[in-house]
């Protein structure tokens, strides 16, 4: 294998910042904030920090509407708070990784203000803009991803804009040069400021096919979304190969693009030495529940059958970044319920199954992503009314459940394991007021748990979740076993085993071997294979070989003869 880069060796961590820690009193998080917690991320070792959106929005959906790429809201902070950031952040060899959300602006852009003032001006055609077919309607019948239609009437301009997301974000028009020179621009702004990287959002809608057709309707209200219209269109390549020579080429950065629909298969043309980016983040995995794409109220809920392609779609994701490329490992993020429910029973225990994940997460092949309070083993929530939620999506999702026929307690239910807000409740730190998040009023609700799964309460418990985080990490990171995570092949075992995800980590003479018990029974498996081996971890006390406890996971590291198998 080549010379390892810096960000294949550390581990990212994703910051939320309105959520992670308010130094003001507003309510609301902050960028000094952030800085004021290096040196806990320090503890979890992590080398770079995805921050999402901080730049000037109407926050119509929490900043992923910018108004100004190359600016900071105030309600963050000050340009001056994000240089001490990035400068805090240099000193503890902590990378600040800015989110660019490039696929659309917010309406309150001035790009915006100015292409609808007019079918005339210099920003005319930044923007996707079409008539209104005959009898008035709009020009197809797309679903935009926040539910209603994709398409806003503009009374100045008397035509239709699009609308992937939210009715406040319409998209950028990529065909014109002069659209992504400027964006190319801004994001150039961000390297001169010593930012380590991007994560790029929503990258898969900027190509727009060439004719604009009305789809098959998926649901009742008579629409298809939008994702299947437009996600992934031929000669979205060439837009990428131009991003990647006018910007990220030269730099000692990392780049990861958030590509749903993107499968396995298809990554060895989007990263790699020949892609746009290094690693990207697709979403086989978390989208499992999903049969009808965005559809929450026909998502089938956590299934034990699903086990089995869980671990077919994580190891189609290994093997297809084997030779080229490199794999974000993530089970959470902004847009992402907790992990503690997405891939287990309502009746399991988080304080279990989060470390279990947690070892599956640190040992497969690639860096590690862990999302704000993943560590802590943070769970959903469950407000009682829909008017109790931040989240556009899942007000959209609640309207569209109703239109689907489903009760209001049904539909609830649906927002109560899907929605975005579940990861985005305030950060826990401390037993005391607000979770030590704030000292005044949260803009979301901290959650109930927060005494016992917090920061305080688990540094000092030897079983806990962040414990159990730190020792993974540094295990990761230094001694007998780092080698072979961080640089190891991947081979899946026990293909066949409805319950156990098992692989083998190899490289060179080592061997690091992980079993995960996917299921809320004992399993048993042939202890002879591991004849020799030594525990490297395990998420609960008292492991032995052979068995498996429910939700329990275990890694053996073990010696072989000249890279072959163990003996």
């Amino acid at each position: 294998m080549k010379d390892m880069k810096w960000w294949q060796k550390t581990v990212v961590y994703q910051i939320y910042p309105k959520s992670f820690l308010d130094t003001t009193g507003s309510g609301q998080g902050d960028i000094p904030g952030v800085t004021k917690r290096l040196d806990y991320l320090k503890t979890l070792g992590v080398g770079a920090v995805w921050l999402t959106p901080v730049y000037p929005s109407p926050m119509v959906d929490n900043g992923y509407d910018i108004a100004d790429y190359t600016a900071i809201d105030p309600s963050y902070g000050t340009m001056a708070d994000m240089e001490e950031l990035i400068a805090e952040g240099k000193k503890r060899n902590i990378r600040i990784v800015m989110d660019l959300v490039y696929n659309h602006t917010s309406d309150k852009h001035q790009w915006f203000e100015e292409s609808k003032a007019s079918r005339d001006n210099a920003k005319a055609d930044w923007y996707i803009w079409r008539d209104a077919k005959p009898d008035g309607s709009a020009p197809t019948n797309w679903r935009s991803i926040f539910g209603g239609s994709a398409w806003t009437w503009c009374e100045e301009r008397q035509q239709y804009y699009l609308h992937t997301f939210a009715e406040a974000q319409p998209d950028l028009n990529w065909e014109n040069p002069q659209v992504r020179q400027a964006l190319y621009a801004a994001a150039n702004f961000w390297l001169d400021k010593g930012v380590g990287g991007f994560r790029i959002d929503a990258i898969v809608y900027i190509k727009k096919p060439q004719e604009f057709i009305d789809g098959e309707p998926d649901s009742a209200d008579g629409m298809v979304s939008i994702h299947s219209m437009i996600a992934d269109t031929p000669g979205i390549l060439d837009f990428l190969h131009e991003f990647r020579r006018e910007v990220f080429d030269g730099h000692d950065i990392f780049t990861v693009a958030e590509a749903n629909g993107v499968e396995p298969s298809e990554l060895k043309d989007w990263v790699g030495d020949q892609g746009a980016f290094d690693m990207l983040f697709e979403f086989s995995h978390t989208n499992l529940e999903f049969p009808d794409g965005e559809l929450w109220c026909h998502a089938t809920g956590w299934k034990p059958e699903l086990v089995k392609e869980l671990k077919a779609v994580l190891s189609a994701s290994q093997q297809a970044t084997a030779d080229n490329g490199w794999y974000p490992i993530f089970f959470e993020n902004h847009d992402q319920f907790r992990s503690v429910r997405h891939f287990f029973p309502d009746d399991s225990d988080p304080k279990i199954t989060s470390k279990m994940l947690a070892t599956v997460l640190f040992t497969l092949r690639g860096t590690p992503f862990i999302y704000e309070g993943q560590e802590l083993g943070m769970d959903n929530v469950a407000w009682d009314s829909i008017e109790d939620y931040n989240d556009i999506s899942s007000h959209g999702q609640y309207e569209l459940a109703l239109k689907e026929g489903v009760t209001p307690q049904e539909a609830m239910k649906v927002i109560h394991r899907y929605s975005r807000d579940n990861a985005r409740t305030p950060m826990q730190w401390t037993k005391g007021r607000q979770a030590g998040f704030t000292k005044g009023t949260p803009w979301l609700p901290v959650h109930d748990d927060y005494r016992s799964c917090c920061v305080e309460s688990e540094a000092l418990d030897e079983t806990s979740t962040l414990l159990y985080y730190r020792q993974l990490a540094r295990i990761r990171a230094n001694g007998d076993a780092a080698g072979v995570l961080q640089q190891g092949d991947y081979t899946e075992l026990l293909p066949d085993n409805p319950d156990v995800y098992a692989f083998r980590r190899r490289f060179g003479c080592r061997q690091v071997v992980t079993l995960a018990n996917f299921s809320g029974y004992e399993v048993l498996y042939d202890a002879k294979k591991l004849a020799g081996a030594d525990l490297l971890i395990s998420s609960q006390e008292g492991s032995a070989k052979g068995v498996l406890r429910p939700y329990e996971a275990v890694c053996y590291l073990m010696e072989t003869e000249k890279g072959g198998e163990a003996k």
